[in-house]
């Protein structure tokens, strides 16, 4: 997220103060990304520095208004033009930590899923009550919300695919090992069994049903 464009955006529709900044980004956005206020009045400073920004006097309580200058309203709307590159967006945490956890002996990666699945699927409702409660008129909200279920759904249905790709590799491994035992570790660590065909597309049937049950009846 960039705070530097979000506070330039928000100036974009006349004076504001770093409070009234903050309060206006958290209303666009659902309240979903809260802002720090220290965070804010820096990230002014350094807009007045680089002449995106000016002050714009004070009220009778002091509060310092900024207004956008037209070199900060033009990189406002350079970066409203420009793509999100892939390489701009923060690295995928849960993507990282399943790739570790496949290498390394003794993880419960069937466990991490299943907790991840949980996690993903209790977001997931949340997402929808809020969006349920927002007033039709508050788009920008609404947009926000919208592209968190979409994410929440996605991860959830990739955590099956993890679930499945995991347990394919623990069969795999095992029709290689001439005479051997199957890898314990391949799906479910050393010491641990791995878990079932059975298991997974019971998981998967599961998140499945949870998924349209956090969507029934709140359609998008």
């Amino acid at each position: 997220m960039s705070v530097k464009h979000s506070l330039l955006a928000g100036l974009a529709g006349g004076e504001r103060y770093g409070y009234q900044l903050r309060a206006e980004f958290e209303e666009r956005t659902g309240a979903t990304w809260p802002l720090n206020i220290g965070q804010v009045y820096t990230t002014l400073n350094r807009l007045e520095r680089d002449g995106l920004v000016e002050p714009a006097g004070q009220d009778a309580a002091n509060h310092v208004f900024y207004r956008i200058t037209d070199a900060g309203r033009e990189e406002l709307f350079s970066w409203f033009a420009r793509p999100v590159t892939r390489a701009e967006r923060p690295r995928d945490e849960l993507a990282v930590k399943l790739a570790l956890a496949v290498t390394v002996g003794g993880v419960d990666v069937a466990a991490i899923v299943h907790a991840q699945r949980k996690h993903a699927l209790a977001a997931l409702q949340d997402y929808t009550r809020v969006k349920a409660r927002l007033d039709p008129a508050e788009l920008a909200a609404s947009l926000v919300l919208e592209s968190m279920i979409f994410q929440s759904e996605a991860e959830i249905r990739w955590l099956d695919h993890v679930e499945a790709r995991v347990l394919r590799h623990a069969r795999e491994s095992q029709t290689t090992r001439v005479g051997g035992p199957a890898d314990p570790g391949s799906a479910k660590g050393a010491g641990g069994a791995a878990p079932t065909d059975a298991d997974a597309s019971t998981r998967t049937s599961r998140s499945t049903r949870a998924t349209a049950t956090a969507r029934k009846g709140k359609a998008i």
